[in-house]
């Protein structure tokens, strides 16, 4: 007898630790369903992801005692990623072109595109309605690595302004390492320019824990793309050392974020591309974060040139989510990507897509204790 209730138990514990994917409704945007989907891997790691915008909208990780947090910026409901106020693009998948491009537009094939402009004199994240305000048709895919959510949403062509029907696909897998994979793919009908990345916010200490000021990063960059006053590269690529752009070495958020710095004024913190040093190597480590109390390190990883490290500078404290309000610098964003403005930038690594070719890409979001 007591070895069958054993055997129950440890049918029921596996049952339970296995890892899975979950889906519930989470409402409706312009008569289209949106669903919430939730991996969880043996660890008890928990990411949750809507097709609207293909949004992390929590990730729940422990720290060094085993006590889980909602380590990412979000909500607990859809209106609010659809309300108007939502201008941050919090856990979204952005395109076509993430970041900026100068003057809403850029040249291809001797003809000059116009795109909309919604940041200053600039084009941001893709225009009016980019990709975090569309709904993406999804498919949970499991997998020897975990459980996972395959997106696809097809962009028509001149959508926002941009040539060619793009075809995108985005798989994100949760594996048994704690690792979160985002994989991108897309093929286009005509040349144009692309540029995806992710805008997850983090703070490791948790959701609502106050600043990430205290928290330490590492990026593998001897160089970044300085801007101008409305954040746009002015071209140049610089050496970080003897600048406040230095984290070659880990270094606390806030220790040189308020320096009497050009740079640092235009972005109001930081807000900038630092060119990787090894650029198309996954295995190298990108960025790496650490957060003394809690223990939790998140390490990056892409196989992308740049990644856009940006300090919740524009956050006000007039947003409130999951884990509270969304106080000035109370998170981060690491945007793998291709530098900012790169089709109006000759001498930047080009974001053209060819007809008939594929964009490929991975980032991986690893997160661990120390």
């Amino acid at each position: 007898m007591m070895k069958r209730t054993l055997a129950l138990f440890l049918l029921a514990y596996s049952a339970l630790a296995a890892p899975k994917t979950a889906k519930q409704p989470f409402g409706s945007v312009d008569g289209q369903e949106i669903f919430l989907y939730t991996l969880t891997n043996a660890a008890g790691v928990e990411v949750k992801i809507t097709n609207y915008g293909g949004t992390v909208t929590s990730l729940k990780a422990p720290d060094r005692n085993k006590k889980f947090a909602d380590v990412v910026l979000g909500f607990d409901s859809l209106d609010g990623y659809t309300a108007k106020t939502n201008t941050a693009h919090f856990g979204a998948l952005i395109g076509r072109y993430g970041n900026r491009l100068a003057h809403g537009a850029f040249p291809l094939n001797g003809k000059t595109y116009h795109v909309p402009i919604n940041d200053g004199p600039n084009s941001l994240h893709g225009g009016l309605k980019g990709f975090d305000r569309r709904v993406w048709r999804a498919k949970e895919v499991s997998s020897d690595e975990g459980p996972g959510l395959e997106l696809r949403y097809v962009s028509q062509d001149g959508e926002e302004g941009y040539p060619g029907k793009l075809d995108v696909t985005v798989r994100y897998t949760l594996d048994e390492k704690n690792a979160l994979h985002i994989d991108y793919s897309a093929t286009t009908t005509k040349d144009t320019v692309l540029n995806l990345t992710n805008h997850t916010y983090f703070n490791l200490a948790g959701a609502g824990s106050g600043t990430i000021l205290h928290e330490k990063i590492m990026l593998n960059a001897d160089r970044f793309t300085p801007v101008d006053s409305t954040l746009i590269p002015t071209g140049k690529i610089e050496p970080v050392a003897g600048t406040p752009f230095d984290f070659r070495k880990a270094t606390e958020i806030g220790s040189r974020i308020d320096q009497d710095n050009e740079q640092l004024k235009f972005g109001k913190g930081y807000d900038h591309n630092f060119v990787l040093n090894h650029p198309g190597d996954l295995s190298a480590v990108a960025a790496k974060v650490e957060d003394a109390d809690s223990g939790r390190v998140l390490e990056v990883h892409t196989d992308q040139p740049g990644i856009q490290f940006y300090t919740g500078n524009f956050l006000d404290g007039t947003v409130s989510g999951i884990g509270g309000t969304f106080v000035h610098r109370s998170a981060l964003c690491l945007e793998t990507q291709h530098y900012p403005d790169s089709p109006n930038q000759p001498n930047f690594p080009t974001t053209v897509l060819r007809a008939g070719r594929r964009f490929h890409s991975v980032t991986i979001f690893k997160f661990g204790t120390e």
